[in-house]
């Protein structure tokens, strides 16, 4: 079975070892057609701490390292010009 791995944006990085990625997912609505975005927030090991608040990332699904945490960073795809 392939391992998963999904895009996001780097939302909080105020914890040790620890970032909450945020993943959008664009999907047709049913009836209507109409673009929806549903959004998922998953908490990723981040062994080096090497991401900032807006970092594109790119993380893979691991076992489980605590209570919510099961993804991990795999790497930074591109870094935000809002923190330097």
């Amino acid at each position: 079975m392939p391992v998963k791995e999904q895009i996001g944006i780097v939302v909080s990085n105020k914890m040790q070892k620890t970032i909450v990625v945020k993943v959008e997912n664009r999907y047709p609505h049913p009836m209507y057609s109409k673009t929806m975005t549903k959004t998922r927030k998953y908490l990723a090991h981040d062994e080096l701490s090497e991401c900032n608040i807006g970092d594109q990332v790119l993380v893979q699904e691991c076992r489980p390292l605590s209570k919510r945490k099961r993804w991990k960073l795999i790497k930074v795809l591109s870094k935000s010009s809002l923190i330097s």
